[in-house]
């Protein structure tokens, strides 16, 4: 079995923390694994996991009317999954489908809310770095509607 300690270092996500930060959330992490077209999250269940990924390609899906399913993004090695785990109503907003064989360190949100609550610390260094993930993916979703990629006529 793979020292949780030390996987939890390794992740670009949680470079910087204390030593004692990252064992307070060794207790809420498990490794984990997911074969392709497997689910990670689904949209409108409660968020109760937040993940790390470790290795593969997750694709966030979303049900769009009149189209189906569309694939919004894709996120790999040092991402994460399942930003809604800090704030009410804990819902998840999108699916999140395993594109090919992914490991990733998944955590107990209800574990992590109880941490980040008695640590003020550890949820300030956590809540940054969401909200960086958070503010690249509306970056990216703007550039997708201002259709930046699409080659010029």
């Amino acid at each position: 079995m793979e020292d949780l300690t030390r996987l939890l270092r390794e992740h670009d996500f949680l470079k910087g923390l204390t030593e004692a930060q990252t064992h307070l959330l060794v207790s809420c992490a498990k490794n984990v694994r997911f074969n392709p077209g497997e689910f990670l999250l689904r949209e409108g269940d409660a968020a109760s996991t937040f993940y790390l990924v470790r290795s593969g390609q997750v694709a966030l899906e979303s049900h769009v009317p009149g189209r189906g399913v569309v694939q919004m993004e894709s996120v790999g090695p040092d991402d994460v999954l399942g930003l809604s785990w800090p704030l009410p109503p804990h819902r998840v907003h999108m699916d999140a489908r395993a594109a090919t064989p992914t490991i990733a360190l998944a955590f107990d949100a209800a574990c992590l809310r109880a941490k980040i609550e008695a640590d003020h610390d550890l949820g300030y260094a956590l809540m940054m770095r969401l909200y960086e993930k958070a503010l690249r993916r509306l970056e990216h979703i703007r550039l997708q509607r201002l259709d930046v990629y699409k080659p010029s006529r």
